[in-house]
Protein backbone atom coordinates (compact mmCIF):
# COMPACT_ATOMS: atom_id res chain seq x y z
CA UNK A 1 0.00 0.00 0.00
CA UNK A 2 1.52 3.32 -1.09
CA UNK A 3 2.06 6.02 1.54
CA UNK A 4 0.30 9.35 1.14
CA UNK A 5 2.42 12.50 0.85
CA UNK A 6 1.14 15.19 3.19
CA UNK A 7 1.89 18.76 2.01
CA UNK A 8 3.44 20.92 4.74
CA UNK A 9 3.88 24.29 3.03
CA UNK A 10 1.41 27.02 3.98
CA UNK A 11 -0.73 28.59 1.27
CA UNK A 12 -1.32 32.34 1.08
CA UNK A 13 -4.76 33.40 -0.14
CA UNK A 14 -5.74 37.06 -0.54
CA UNK A 15 -9.43 37.85 -0.91
CA UNK A 16 -11.15 41.19 -1.32
CA UNK A 17 -14.61 42.64 -0.98
CA UNK A 18 -16.18 44.98 -3.47
CA UNK A 19 -15.63 48.31 -1.66
CA UNK A 20 -12.24 49.23 -3.18
CA UNK A 21 -11.02 46.87 -5.95
CA UNK A 22 -8.17 49.18 -6.99
CA UNK A 23 -6.41 49.01 -3.62
CA UNK A 24 -6.93 45.23 -3.38
CA UNK A 25 -5.39 44.73 -6.83
CA UNK A 26 -2.45 46.96 -5.92
CA UNK A 27 -1.79 45.03 -2.70
CA UNK A 28 -1.97 41.72 -4.58
CA UNK A 29 0.44 43.04 -7.24
CA UNK A 30 2.90 44.06 -4.51
CA UNK A 31 2.64 40.55 -3.09
CA UNK A 32 3.09 38.94 -6.51
CA UNK A 33 -0.20 37.02 -6.21
CA UNK A 34 -3.63 37.23 -7.78
CA UNK A 35 -6.78 37.84 -5.78
CA UNK A 36 -8.75 34.67 -5.11
CA UNK A 37 -11.83 34.68 -7.38
CA UNK A 38 -15.03 35.46 -5.49
CA UNK A 39 -18.69 35.52 -6.44
CA UNK A 40 -20.50 38.40 -4.73
CA UNK A 41 -23.89 39.92 -5.37
CA UNK A 42 -26.87 41.48 -3.62
CA UNK A 43 -30.36 40.04 -3.41
CA UNK A 44 -33.28 42.30 -4.28
CA UNK A 45 -33.84 43.14 -0.61
CA UNK A 46 -30.20 44.14 -0.09
CA UNK A 47 -28.87 40.91 1.45
CA UNK A 48 -25.28 40.08 0.42
CA UNK A 49 -24.21 36.72 -0.98
CA UNK A 50 -20.58 35.56 -1.06
CA UNK A 51 -18.99 32.38 -2.42
CA UNK A 52 -15.31 31.68 -3.01
CA UNK A 53 -14.64 30.01 -6.35
CA UNK A 54 -11.64 27.95 -5.20
CA UNK A 55 -10.81 25.89 -2.12
CA UNK A 56 -9.54 27.78 0.91
CA UNK A 57 -9.19 24.73 3.16
CA UNK A 58 -6.07 24.97 5.36
CA UNK A 59 -4.95 28.30 3.87
CA UNK A 60 -3.65 31.46 5.52
CA UNK A 61 -6.41 33.83 4.40
CA UNK A 62 -6.20 37.62 4.30
CA UNK A 63 -9.55 39.25 3.57
CA UNK A 64 -9.23 42.92 2.61
CA UNK A 65 -12.03 45.47 2.72
CA UNK A 66 -11.94 49.26 3.02
CA UNK A 67 -14.71 50.60 5.25
CA UNK A 68 -15.86 53.35 2.94
CA UNK A 69 -19.30 54.68 2.02
CA UNK A 70 -21.77 52.94 2.35
CA UNK A 71 -19.77 51.84 5.38
CA UNK A 72 -22.31 49.49 6.97
CA UNK A 73 -22.72 47.55 3.72
CA UNK A 74 -18.99 46.92 3.33
CA UNK A 75 -18.49 45.99 6.98
CA UNK A 76 -21.31 43.46 6.67
CA UNK A 77 -19.81 42.06 3.46
CA UNK A 78 -16.45 41.57 5.16
CA UNK A 79 -18.11 39.83 8.11
CA UNK A 80 -19.89 37.47 5.71
CA UNK A 81 -16.60 36.74 3.93
CA UNK A 82 -14.97 35.87 7.26
CA UNK A 83 -17.85 33.56 8.13
CA UNK A 84 -17.57 31.85 4.73
CA UNK A 85 -13.81 31.35 5.26
CA UNK A 86 -14.37 29.86 8.71
CA UNK A 87 -17.00 27.43 7.39
CA UNK A 88 -14.70 26.52 4.47
CA UNK A 89 -11.95 25.47 6.94
CA UNK A 90 -9.40 28.23 6.37
CA UNK A 91 -6.56 27.64 8.84
CA UNK A 92 -6.09 31.29 9.85
CA UNK A 93 -8.20 34.31 8.94
CA UNK A 94 -6.70 37.81 9.04
CA UNK A 95 -9.09 40.72 8.54
CA UNK A 96 -7.32 43.57 6.71
CA UNK A 97 -9.19 46.84 7.24
CA UNK A 98 -7.00 49.79 6.20
CA UNK A 99 -9.56 52.11 7.83
CA UNK A 100 -11.26 50.74 10.97
CA UNK A 101 -14.91 51.69 10.76
CA UNK A 102 -16.49 53.24 13.90
CA UNK A 103 -13.03 53.89 15.41
CA UNK A 104 -14.14 57.35 16.60
CA UNK A 105 -16.71 55.71 18.89
CA UNK A 106 -14.03 54.21 21.17
CA UNK A 107 -15.42 55.40 24.51
CA UNK A 108 -18.51 56.82 26.18
CA UNK A 109 -18.35 60.60 26.35
CA UNK A 110 -21.72 60.75 28.12
CA UNK A 111 -24.30 58.31 29.44
CA UNK A 112 -26.45 56.10 27.17
CA UNK A 113 -23.87 56.04 24.35
CA UNK A 114 -22.42 52.93 22.66
CA UNK A 115 -18.77 51.92 22.35
CA UNK A 116 -19.14 50.95 18.71
CA UNK A 117 -15.42 50.36 18.12
CA UNK A 118 -15.59 47.52 20.67
CA UNK A 119 -18.72 46.15 19.00
CA UNK A 120 -16.82 46.03 15.69
CA UNK A 121 -14.05 43.95 17.25
CA UNK A 122 -16.60 41.60 18.82
CA UNK A 123 -18.41 41.14 15.51
CA UNK A 124 -15.25 40.14 13.63
CA UNK A 125 -14.19 37.80 16.44
CA UNK A 126 -17.60 36.13 16.45
CA UNK A 127 -17.53 35.83 12.65
CA UNK A 128 -14.28 33.86 12.92
CA UNK A 129 -11.39 36.33 12.54
CA UNK A 130 -8.14 35.21 14.16
CA UNK A 131 -6.28 38.47 13.60
CA UNK A 132 -6.90 42.11 12.64
CA UNK A 133 -4.68 44.35 10.53
CA UNK A 134 -5.38 48.06 10.28
CA UNK A 135 -3.67 51.41 9.68
CA UNK A 136 -3.50 54.30 12.17
CA UNK A 137 -6.31 53.62 14.60
CA UNK A 138 -8.08 56.67 15.98
CA UNK A 139 -6.82 55.61 19.42
CA UNK A 140 -4.29 52.85 20.07
CA UNK A 141 -6.30 51.27 22.88
CA UNK A 142 -8.78 49.92 20.31
CA UNK A 143 -6.23 47.12 19.87
CA UNK A 144 -7.34 45.85 23.27
CA UNK A 145 -10.95 45.48 22.12
CA UNK A 146 -10.07 42.46 19.96
CA UNK A 147 -9.30 39.16 21.69
CA UNK A 148 -6.38 38.21 19.47
CA UNK A 149 -3.40 39.74 17.64
CA UNK A 150 -3.85 43.19 16.11
CA UNK A 151 -1.29 44.47 13.61
CA UNK A 152 -1.41 48.25 13.98
CA UNK A 153 0.36 49.74 10.96
CA UNK A 154 1.53 53.35 10.64
CA UNK A 155 1.46 55.65 7.63
CA UNK A 156 3.68 58.23 9.35
CA UNK A 157 6.97 57.07 7.69
CA UNK A 158 5.32 57.30 4.27
CA UNK A 159 3.81 60.75 4.93
CA UNK A 160 6.97 62.06 6.64
CA UNK A 161 9.17 61.02 3.71
CA UNK A 162 6.97 63.05 1.39
CA UNK A 163 7.01 66.11 3.66
CA UNK A 164 10.79 65.96 4.11
CA UNK A 165 11.24 65.80 0.33
CA UNK A 166 9.31 69.07 -0.07
CA UNK A 167 10.34 71.25 2.89
CA UNK A 168 13.65 71.96 4.64
CA UNK A 169 13.54 70.18 8.00
CA UNK A 170 14.87 73.17 9.93
CA UNK A 171 11.78 75.19 8.90
CA UNK A 172 9.20 72.65 10.09
CA UNK A 173 7.08 72.70 13.24
CA UNK A 174 4.86 69.66 13.76
CA UNK A 175 1.41 70.63 15.02
CA UNK A 176 -1.15 68.46 16.79
CA UNK A 177 -4.70 69.72 16.06
CA UNK A 178 -5.84 68.64 19.54
CA UNK A 179 -4.61 67.00 22.74
CA UNK A 180 -5.63 63.56 21.50
CA UNK A 181 -3.11 63.64 18.63
CA UNK A 182 -0.09 64.66 20.73
CA UNK A 183 1.38 61.15 20.91
CA UNK A 184 1.21 60.84 17.10
CA UNK A 185 2.69 64.30 16.64
CA UNK A 186 5.55 63.42 18.99
CA UNK A 187 6.49 60.49 16.74
CA UNK A 188 6.63 62.95 13.84
CA UNK A 189 8.94 65.25 15.80
CA UNK A 190 11.25 62.30 16.52
CA UNK A 191 11.47 61.41 12.83
CA UNK A 192 11.78 64.95 11.45
CA UNK A 193 13.77 66.41 14.33
CA UNK A 194 11.27 69.27 14.47
CA UNK A 195 9.69 71.14 17.40
CA UNK A 196 6.09 70.47 18.49
CA UNK A 197 3.10 72.79 18.85
CA UNK A 198 -0.40 71.92 20.06
CA UNK A 199 -3.75 73.53 19.29
CA UNK A 200 -6.12 73.68 22.22
CA UNK A 201 -9.69 73.21 21.05
CA UNK A 202 -13.11 72.28 22.31
CA UNK A 203 -15.92 70.49 20.51
CA UNK A 204 -19.62 71.27 20.96
CA UNK A 205 -20.96 67.95 22.36
CA UNK A 206 -24.41 68.59 20.91
CA UNK A 207 -23.26 69.39 17.35
CA UNK A 208 -21.23 66.80 15.39
CA UNK A 209 -18.26 67.95 13.32
CA UNK A 210 -18.23 71.38 14.99
CA UNK A 211 -15.02 72.63 16.61
CA UNK A 212 -14.19 75.83 18.46
CA UNK A 213 -10.45 76.53 18.36
CA UNK A 214 -8.87 78.54 21.14
CA UNK A 215 -5.09 78.91 21.13
CA UNK A 216 -1.74 77.58 20.00
CA UNK A 217 0.69 76.16 22.55
CA UNK A 218 4.19 76.49 21.07
CA UNK A 219 6.03 78.79 18.67
CA UNK A 220 4.79 78.70 15.06
CA UNK A 221 5.73 82.20 13.88
CA UNK A 222 7.47 82.15 10.46
CA UNK A 223 7.45 78.32 10.51
CA UNK A 224 6.13 75.77 8.02
CA UNK A 225 3.53 74.03 10.15
CA UNK A 226 2.76 70.38 9.43
CA UNK A 227 -0.68 69.62 10.86
CA UNK A 228 -0.89 65.86 11.50
CA UNK A 229 -4.08 63.88 12.09
CA UNK A 230 -5.39 60.36 11.59
CA UNK A 231 -8.31 61.37 9.36
CA UNK A 232 -9.97 64.25 7.54
CA UNK A 233 -13.73 63.92 7.43
CA UNK A 234 -15.59 67.17 6.74
CA UNK A 235 -12.40 69.24 7.07
CA UNK A 236 -13.79 71.54 9.76
CA UNK A 237 -11.18 70.72 12.40
CA UNK A 238 -8.22 71.01 10.04
CA UNK A 239 -9.30 74.26 8.37
CA UNK A 240 -9.99 76.00 11.68
CA UNK A 241 -6.67 74.74 13.04
CA UNK A 242 -4.89 76.12 9.97
CA UNK A 243 -6.62 79.49 10.36
CA UNK A 244 -5.43 79.63 13.98
CA UNK A 245 -1.86 78.87 12.91
CA UNK A 246 -1.89 81.63 10.28
CA UNK A 247 -3.33 84.05 12.87
CA UNK A 248 -0.32 83.17 15.05
CA UNK A 249 2.16 84.02 12.29
CA UNK A 250 2.75 80.66 10.54
CA UNK A 251 4.48 81.04 7.17
CA UNK A 252 2.74 78.03 5.64
CA UNK A 253 0.54 75.10 6.64
CA UNK A 254 0.74 71.57 5.23
CA UNK A 255 -1.76 68.93 6.32
CA UNK A 256 -0.79 65.26 6.60
CA UNK A 257 -3.45 62.66 7.47
CA UNK A 258 -3.73 58.93 6.93
CA UNK A 259 -7.41 58.55 6.08
CA UNK A 260 -9.01 60.87 3.53
CA UNK A 261 -12.71 60.40 4.24
CA UNK A 262 -13.41 63.84 2.73
CA UNK A 263 -17.15 63.98 3.33
CA UNK A 264 -18.95 67.07 2.07
CA UNK A 265 -18.04 69.91 2.32
CA UNK A 266 -14.38 68.94 2.87
CA UNK A 267 -13.31 69.63 -0.70
CA UNK A 268 -14.76 73.14 -0.71
CA UNK A 269 -13.35 73.98 2.73
CA UNK A 270 -9.84 72.77 1.95
CA UNK A 271 -9.77 74.40 -1.49
CA UNK A 272 -10.86 77.75 -0.07
CA UNK A 273 -8.32 77.62 2.79
CA UNK A 274 -4.73 78.93 2.77
CA UNK A 275 -3.38 75.41 3.33
CA UNK A 276 -0.76 74.77 0.63
CA UNK A 277 -0.97 70.96 0.47
CA UNK A 278 -3.17 68.19 1.87
CA UNK A 279 -1.40 64.81 1.96
CA UNK A 280 -3.36 61.60 2.56
CA UNK A 281 -2.98 57.90 1.77
CA UNK A 282 -5.30 55.70 -0.25
CA UNK A 283 -6.66 53.67 2.67
CA UNK A 284 -10.04 54.87 1.41
CA UNK A 285 -11.09 55.46 -2.20
CA UNK A 286 -11.20 59.13 -3.16
CA UNK A 287 -13.35 59.65 -6.24
CA UNK A 288 -12.30 62.13 -8.92
CA UNK A 289 -15.15 64.42 -7.86
CA UNK A 290 -13.67 64.73 -4.33
CA UNK A 291 -10.10 65.39 -5.45
CA UNK A 292 -8.64 68.89 -5.80
CA UNK A 293 -5.44 70.63 -6.81
CA UNK A 294 -3.90 70.77 -3.31
CA UNK A 295 -4.52 67.06 -2.65
CA UNK A 296 -1.66 64.54 -2.78
CA UNK A 297 -2.49 60.83 -2.44
CA UNK A 298 0.23 58.37 -1.42
CA UNK A 299 -0.18 54.61 -1.78
CA UNK A 300 -0.49 52.50 1.38
CA UNK A 301 -0.43 49.26 -0.68
CA UNK A 302 3.32 48.52 -0.23
CA UNK A 303 2.96 48.81 3.56
CA UNK A 304 -0.08 46.49 3.61
CA UNK A 305 1.68 43.98 1.34
CA UNK A 306 4.81 44.03 3.50
CA UNK A 307 2.76 43.48 6.66
CA UNK A 308 0.87 40.58 5.08
CA UNK A 309 4.20 39.03 4.08
CA UNK A 310 5.56 39.39 7.62
CA UNK A 311 2.47 37.77 9.14
CA UNK A 312 2.44 34.94 6.58
CA UNK A 313 6.14 34.16 7.07
CA UNK A 314 5.93 34.54 10.87
CA UNK A 315 8.18 37.59 10.66
CA UNK A 316 8.07 40.88 12.58
CA UNK A 317 5.54 43.56 11.68
CA UNK A 318 7.07 45.87 14.30
CA UNK A 319 10.43 45.83 12.49
CA UNK A 320 8.77 47.56 9.51
CA UNK A 321 8.55 50.77 11.52
CA UNK A 322 11.97 50.65 13.13
CA UNK A 323 13.85 51.18 9.88
CA UNK A 324 15.16 54.64 8.88
CA UNK A 325 13.26 56.65 6.28
CA UNK A 326 14.05 55.99 2.63
CA UNK A 327 13.13 57.84 -0.54
CA UNK A 328 9.49 58.98 -0.72
CA UNK A 329 6.87 56.99 -2.63
CA UNK A 330 5.47 58.41 -5.84
CA UNK A 331 2.44 60.63 -5.30
CA UNK A 332 -0.57 61.57 -7.38
CA UNK A 333 -3.16 64.32 -7.43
Amino acid sequence: MSQLTVPTQKRLVVLAGRSYPALAEEVAANLGVTLSPTTAYDFANGEIFIRFQESVRGCDAFVLQSHTTPINTWIMEQLIMVDALKRASAKRITVVMPFYGYARQDKKHRGREPISARLMADLFKTAGADRLMTVDLHTSQIQGFFDGPVDHLFAMPLLARHVSSRVALDRITVVSPDAGRVRVAERWTDVLGAPLAIIHKRRDPDVPNQVRVFEVVGDVRDRVCVLVDDMIDTGGTIVKAAETLFENGAADVIVAATHGILSEPAKERLEASDISEVIVTNTLPISQERQFEKLTILSIAPILAKAITEVFTEGSVTSMFEEPMTAPEASSH
